[in-house]
């Protein structure tokens, strides 16, 4: 088995209504830094897992992506999966 790193960042939909990036928008807005148009907020998640192959580490994490670190109705998430530079 192999060592991986893979990164998962997940976005709202554009969509759909992202107060938290709204309420930061209104916030600059308020203190005249209007040239903030849009701010969306999002999650990062760094995993570490093993695999036989990069395409086997892939398809793991879109696994557990879908099933647990995103909505699929109201976000996106985009995935990177790397052989990992830590020794074991």
């Amino acid at each position: 088995m192999k060592r991986f790193s893979a990164v998962a960042i997940v976005r709202f939909k554009k969509s759909v209504l992202e107060p938290q990036g709204k309420a930061m928008q209104l916030s600059l807005a308020e203190k005249n830094r209007h040239e903030f148009s849009l701010i969306r907020t999002g999650k990062y998640f760094e995993v570490e897992l093993e695999a036989a192959t990069l395409e086997e580490a892939q398809q793991k994490m879109e696994r557990v992506a879908g099933e647990y670190l995103f909505n699929d109705v109201m976000e996106t998430c985009d995935i990177e999966v790397k052989e990992s530079e830590r020794a074991r």
